[in-house]
């Protein structure tokens, strides 16, 4: 059986999807830390998925990276770019959508899309690290509250944090917290903040369903409701949202295979 592959060497996280060629089936995939070293990450990335599942390199027959660093993937055939990536892999989970809005750990991003998956328009957040993941380590950071927690503590009655830069954001939670603030009402302002933020970006692209949230902080419900509420649209969460680059990348390279 012939196996394809898509590498997602992201800032923060690494990911990588392995594909059957003929029933474009997900046939496993793995998540790990990006690290100093991605080149020996992306390595890991494709031992981890072999030894899941037990095929031989030589099986796959097509490799398309994307992410910041696509270009040290040495084994690649093919480098795409997160777009692209992200437009096709959402297109495959959930043909109907039509904006996605992707919130990784140094950038954000909104993308218009086809019927057929392609990109039609899109706009990033990459000068700047507020609204991303890396905005809600260091909100978390400043107030001692384990990142995967913080949905959890986010609280409707919020406070208002209205620095859009993270710098001058944290300084702001920290006269917060001097002032008295309740913990979890910073933590509800942080994620309308993130959620303001993430608005703008799809207001310069036209915002259309069906909505689809990927990355890592589409695993913080707490962000999904704020946008939920800003956009007036439900938007969609895949299972796992931080491998739709991956699976974009996957499909990508499944389409290249009868040209080979």
């Amino acid at each position: 059986m012939k196996y394809c592959l898509g590498v997602d060497i992201g800032s923060i996280s690494a990911k990588a999807v392995l594909m059957e060629v003929d029933s474009k089936k997900i046939s496993s995939w793995t998540v790990l830390p990006t690290g100093f070293d991605t080149k020996k990450t992306a390595n890991t990335l494709v031992e981890n998925l072999i030894e899941k599942t037990g095929i031989k390199i030589d099986d796959i027959v097509y490799t398309v990276s994307t992410g910041y660093s696509r270009k040290n993937v040495e084994f690649s055939t093919q480098q795409v770019t997160e777009l692209s990536c992200q437009a096709k892999g959402i297109n495959h989970l959930f043909p109907n959508a039509r904006t996605v809005i992707d919130i990784g750990g140094q950038d954000s991003k909104a993308i218009r899309i086809d019927e057929n998956g392609s990109l039609l328009d899109f706009e990033m957040n990459d000068k700047c690290s507020a609204g991303t993941g890396r905005f809600l380590e260091v909100m978390a950071r400043s107030l001692e509250i384990p990142l995967e927690m913080m949905a959890s503590h986010s609280s409707d009655d919020f406070v208002s944090i209205s620095s859009t830069c993270t710098v001058f954001a944290e300084s702001e939670v920290v006269s917060r917290i001097a002032q008295g603030a309740n913990r979890d009402s910073i933590v509800g302002g942080i994620h309308q903040s993130i959620a303001t933020k993430v608005k703008a970006l799809v207001d310069r692209i036209g915002v259309k369903p069906d909505v689809v949230i990927t990355g890592g902080v589409a695993k913080n419900q707490a962000v999904v409701d704020a946008l939920e509420e800003k956009l007036e649209y439900k938007p969609i969460v895949p299972d796992e949202p931080q491998i739709t680059g991956a699976l974009g990348a996957a499909i990508i390279a499944a389409g290249k295979i009868g040209n080979i």
